[in-house]
Formats: structure tokens, C-alpha cells, sequence
């Protein structure tokens, strides 16, 4: 169902969904969607690092998407736009205090979250982690790429292209644990794949609006560098701008992560090699659904950790991401996206029985 759902347009495919289910009700409703009981207006809060940036479009539409599917007052929205965790735990606390019915952290910070964590599920309240996880915190799971092993595998494309010299790596919250794995990921590969790579990190910070003059500075500090990449969204974005503005296409390689606009405009016209797509609209959609079957079976359903996949986006398939400008990589289109003729080969499973 939920590749079904992923491949043709959220509030269009959600509102079809609903009304083939029998018993369906308005989304405030206490009804219940389909055959469930009857659940009262469950009131779900996402606390967020960024709650401004662009790449977490894709997620609110994921999490009003399962609001809607499910019968449910559209989740909070809070937290903080430039990543004070002071902020972050402030919100939390606002929510706990509030008797939230289920709250999702992005756990940004091994810290700061444990005892709020701790205070929640003391009062009955489920606490998901999504986007960013941390060791030693208490959320149910984690919804969210492997950032580690993505960092990884990039760091090995990357060494495919770049074998010496220096590569850039913007970075906007060095230390946060939705970024700092990545690019630990990306230096273990390399130093595994490419030792003669030096990987200089540039902390671009948390404001969108301000990554690409980062970005800019540290390639104007570094003209011979070999590569430009990043580890978020904005950061990526400003690469693909600064590739196209200095015509540095076929003098530089570049990469990152992420489906902002002009990152795909960048992947499609080749001033990026690559970007990542790690299902941003998976972490709202599965997220509110996780936190819904656990209410509504007493904690029965236990929530799997889920990890929203890792899709390098070249200029070989970036093609439906432009076409398409859907809701679930964060374009304005909530139409139905049409399947492709055949569908690639996925990597065989690596499960066992």
C-alpha cells in the first residue's frame, strides 16, 4: 500500500483512499477511519530543528497526509527555524505539558532530549524520533535514513570521481546528529577508497538563506579543490547555484543530498553528479501512522525503526522528480504521478529466513 500511496499524489491518493474505505470519516472525526474504533481527535506534535527549511516540505505533507487518511486534526508543527535545542526542548516540554497524544522529536542533540523523552512515556505519551536519531535517548523508534551508511556509500561515489587532492564538504549543523554522521561516513570510505583525499568540512549553518555565501567563501578559499559536496539539503541546493553561477561544470565534482529545486535543476543540467533522496515524505507519513497504530492497540503494534532508503539521483533518472513537481518530494503538484513503463531492478534483498 505504501509504495502504491508513494507513487501518485498525497492529498489526491489519500482522499481516494478514504473514500473506498468503508465507514469513513471527516478528519476531525472520533469515528474512526475504515474499520477502526472509534479514537477521539488524537492530537500529534512534530518538534523540528528547522521548521523553515525546505526540505522538510515533503514531511508536514507526509504527516497531513496520514492526519487525513486516518481521521485526524493535522499534527503541531514546532520547535525551532535555526536549530537552538533550547528551543527544541522547550517545545517538547509545551507538548508533554499539554498532554499531547504522541509526540516526534528529530533528535538532533544526545543530550538534551533524554529526560523529556523519559517524562513523556512516564505520562503515557509515545515519543517517535524521525529524521535524526541519538544513542542512549528512550524514543519507541526511528524513522529516518541510516545517515551513517548513506555518508558511506557517498563517500565511496565519491571516491569513484575524486582519487586525490581536496573536496569541500558543507555541513550545516557540524555536531547535529541529523548531519555529523553523514559526514563521518563520507571520511571513513574515503579513507578506505581514496586516501589521498583530504575532506575539508564548512559549517554553512542552520539559515538556508546563508549556505551559499559559505559555500561560495570556501570554494573562492580553494579554487583547486577537486570536489564541492555537502551533507544537507540547503547546502546542497547552494552548490548546484555556485557550479552554474562560475560555470565550473566538468572542473569540479559535486554532489549531495536532498530533491530542493535547484538541486534537481542542478542534477538535471549536470552541475551536480548526484544528489540523495532519503523519502522525506516518509518520515511525516509513517511517523503519524506508527504513532496511531500504537495508541489505538494499547501498545500492542510496536513500531518498527524504519529506515526511509537511501536513492542516488543522477542525471539518468532524475527526470520524473522534474517532471512530476509532487507533493511528495516537495513541489506543488498533488496530481497522480503515472508509473513508468518498466520498473529498474532493484538491488537483490539481502533477508534471510
Amino acid at each position: 500500500m505504501l509504495k502504491v500511496f508513494g507513487a501518485g499524489g498525497g492529498a489526491v491518493a489519500a482522499s481516494a483512499l478514504l473514500a473506498a474505505c468503508n465507514g469513513v470519516q471527516n478528519k476531525t472525526s472520533s469515528a474512526g477511519a475504515g474499520a477502526f474504533p472509534a479514537t477521539g481527535a488524537w492530537r500529534f506534535v512534530f518538534i523540528n530543528h528547522v521548521t523553515t527549511n525546505s526540505f522538510f516540505v515533503p514531511t508536514k505533507n507526509g504527516m497531513a497526509d496520514a492526519a487525513k487518511l486516518l481521521g485526524l486534526p493535522e499534527p503541531q508543527w514546532t520547535g525551532s527555524a535555526e536549530g537552538n535545542v533550547a528551543e527544541m526542548a522547550s517545545a517538547f516540554s509545551t507538548a508533554i505539558n499539554g498532554n499531547a497524544d504522541g509526540i516526534a522529536i528529530a533528535l538532533t542533540d544526545s543530550n538534551a532530549f533524554v529526560e523529556p523523552t523519559k517524562r513523556a512515556l512516564a505520562k503515557g505519551i509515545p515519543v517517535v524520533a524521525y529524521n535524526a536519531t541519538a544513542p542512549g535517548n528512550y524514543p519507541l523508534t526511528y524513522v529516518g535514513q541510516d545517515l551513517y551508511q548513506s555518508g558511506y556509500l557517498m563517500g565511496r561515489r565519491i571516491a569513484a570521481d575524486v582519487t586525490s587532492g581536496t573536496i569541500l564538504v558543507g555541513i550545516s549543523q557540524p555536531g547535529g546528529n541529523n548531519v555529523q554522521p553523514r559526514l563521518d561516513g563520507i571520511v571513513a570510505a574515503l579513507k578506505q577508497a581514496a586516501p589521498a583525499v583530504t575532506v575539508l568540512p564548512i559549517n554553512t549553518g542552520a539559515e538556508q538563506a546563508n549556505e551559499l555565501n559559505a559555500i561560495t567563501a570556501a570554494y573562492d578559499g580553494h579554487p583547486d579543490a577537486k570536489g564541492i559536496y555537502a551533507v544537507d539539503a540547503g547546502s546542497t541546493a547552494s552548490i548546484a547555484q555556485l557550479v552554474a553561477t562560475r560555470n565550473l561544470q566538468g572542473k569540479v565534482h559535486a554532489g549531495g543530498y536532498d530533491t530542493l529545486s535547484d538541486t534537481l535543476k542542478g542534477v538535471g543540467s549536470g552541475a551536480l553528479d548526484f544528489t540523495i533522496d532519503q523519502s522525506a515524505y516518509l518520515q511525516g507519513f509513517l511517523t503519524v501512522l506508527y504513532l496511531y497504530l500504537f495508541r489505538l492497540s494499547g501498545t500492542l503494534v510496536s513500531p518498527p525503526a524504519t529506515d526511509t532508503g537511501l536513492t542516488f539521483v543522477t542525471k539518468d533518472n532524475v527526470g520524473p522528480y522534474l517532471s512530476a513537481e509532487s507533493r511528495f518530494e516537495g513541489g506543488p503538484k498533488a496530481d497522480l504521478v503515472p508509473m513508468p513503463a518498466s520498473i529498474p531492478l532493484p538491488a537483490a534483498t539481502t533477508l534471510t529466513r
